[in-house]
């Protein structure tokens, strides 16, 4: 059983004198609300701008980023873990794009694998009955 300190119960016993069970009652959460759906709309459509249009430097959005976008639009403040979970539910996914440079020539890079790279790559040695050091008879 969890203890209690006696000041909260003694704020408890005050309320139940003044208001009855109605008095007790939950308040609601201590949170923020979360943003409306028209509210999300307009973010969704902040984020189809992309990062680049909010002033970041690259294209990748993160929580940071998208919590950034929803305190300067709406005025509202979101943990990390919170933009998650209302970013979630609206079909948004936790991705990783790949490294890969915007240059890149994927034709020249399998032609290069297939010519140069087979040529420089060494040839290996086989092995075979007596090419261990342990067999071969020592030299004199």
């Amino acid at each position: 059983m969890k203890r209690l300190s006696v000041r909260p119960v003694q704020r408890w016993r005050r309320a139940w004198d003044r208001g009855g069970p109605r008095a007790l009652r939950s308040a609601g959460s201590a949170s923020l609300p979360r943003l409306s759906d028209a509210q999300f709309a307009v973010l969704k459509a902040e984020l189809a701008k992309g990062p680049v249009a909010h002033g970041w430097a690259d294209q990748r959005w993160t929580l940071a980023r998208v919590k950034t976008v929803i305190g300067r639009r709406f005025h509202k403040s979101y943990t990390l873990q919170g933009v998650r979970k209302l970013l979630i539910p609206h079909g948004f996914s936790r991705q990783v794009p790949a490294r890969r440079a915007v240059e890149r020539d994927e034709e020249a890079i399998c032609g290069w694998v297939k010519e140069t790279w087979l040529q420089a790559e060494t040839p290996r040695r086989r092995s075979g009955p007596g090419s261990s050091s342990r067999t071969r008879p020592a030299s004199r």
